[in-house]
């Protein structure tokens, strides 16, 4: 999934006629000096390197110290963790510095052929895990929304093992594909270039298999999920329940009488309880929502939240992968590398947008630093 971070447009450089690209001068044909919006951009994207490593090495940490935690579906959110720390750590890292060493020597790899099919066979691993992870993610909440009943613990933790083994297995595949199989080339011997391969039947089968067939399983899923929760409202509404008045109750003259009498109406109005002790009334309003339904729905929103920065963040550049080898569209490489970026922000943005909606892992994160 790698291409080069075009920083051409934004580095001060000497031409050269001899240059394949002809926008940056390599080590023959002068010395090439970043300008200073070069490095602004390239300290900001450090900082997203190190914070996305940081973040989910937190996650991680958090989840192998706290007991509760062993368990689903935690161990879908530590599996998304590992995935997302090695693209801060595997695939991030060495995507600047290549795209750095790019810009300064002309746009050519210089590490060797071994190195190269290392570099991309993580970075697609690492990315198509991720990404198939908050499939896995969606795909429990909509279980476990849907059929509470029957999705028990056993069973709970049984699928969520098998979808972690399946996304690691498929990623592997995937990012392997090209070296087990003769796949089109990761590495060119004469342009020096280090790159996804660009084989257009590899092409379709990875983009599918890494994004738009899980781009596909989580908008069923989050439109399966708005379609039970607006189900369920709607049948609240219809089927609310108010008291009986007090007056049509028959109270004892003795005693202290507890009475709770309910009907059917069709009003959406809260639900109230009578509470009659030696005719006295006292009535109570309750809340509305179960607490069950308040919980489904955060686990919506939450769902909702996951799913948009993930689709936001990668579609921009899987529709430009796509196409780029099939059609032999001339797309900008800056354009490429923008879209590049925003992907692997999606690392950054996983584990924040899952802890935000939990406060177990708040509680967590506090007690790791403060005993108490």
């Amino acid at each position: 999934m790698e291409r080069p971070l075009n920083l051409s447009c934004l580095a001060d450089t000497t031409p050269d006629s001899g240059n394949r690209s002809g926008s940056s001068a390599g080590p023959e044909g002068g010395q090439a000096h970043l300008s200073v919006f070069s490095v602004l951009v390239l300290t900001l994207l450090a900082m997203l390197v190190v914070a996305t490593f940081l973040w989910n090495g937190l996650v991680l940490a958090t989840i192998l110290r706290v007991r509760s935690f062993h368990r689903v579906p935690h161990n879908l959110v530590a599996s998304m963790a590992i995935s997302d720390v090695m693209v801060a750590a595997l695939v991030m890292p060495l995507s600047l510095v290549h795209d750095l060493v790019h810009e300064l020597s002309g746009r050519r790899w210089r590490l060797g052929r071994s190195l190269c099919q290392v570099w991309i066979s993580f970075d697609v691993l690492c990315c198509t895990a991720s990404i198939w992870n908050v499939t896995a993610i969606a795909l429990d909440r909509y279980w476990s929304i849907t059929r509470h009943l029957e999705y028990t613990l056993r069973t709970r933790r049984r699928i969520s093992n098998i979808m972690i083994a399946l996304t690691w297995a498929l990623s592997a595949f995937i990012s392997l594909a090209p070296l087990l199989f003769g796949w089109g080339e990761t590495y060119s011997e004469d342009s020096k270039e280090c790159q996804v391969s660009q084989e257009p039947s590899y092409t379709i089968f990875s983009t599918f298999g890494a994004f738009y067939l899980p781009l596909c399983v989580v908008l069923f899923v989050y439109w399966k999920i708005y379609k039970a929760a607006k189900f369920r409202i709607g049948s609240r509404k219809s089927n609310s329940i108010t008291p009986i008045t007090p007056e049509a109750l028959e109270v004892g003259t003795y005693g202290a009488t507890c009475v709770c009498v309910w009907q059917a109406k069709e009003a959406a109005q809260q639900p109230q309880m009578v509470f009659t002790v030696r005719h006295a009334t006292v009535t109570f309003q309750t809340d509305g929502d179960t607490w069950r339904e308040q919980k489904e729905k955060k686990a919506a929103l939450m769902v909702g939240i996951l799913i948009g920065v993930f689709v936001l963040c990668w579609i921009p550049f899987f529709i430009t992968e796509l196409i780029n080898p099939l059609c032999s569209c001339d797309i900008p490489p800056v354009w490429k590398s923008i879209f590049l970026w925003l992907g692997y922000s999606n690392s950054f943005f996983n584990p924040l947008i899952y802890t935000a909606f939990n406060k177990n892992y708040n509680n967590a994160f506090r007690n790791l630093f403060f005993r108490q």
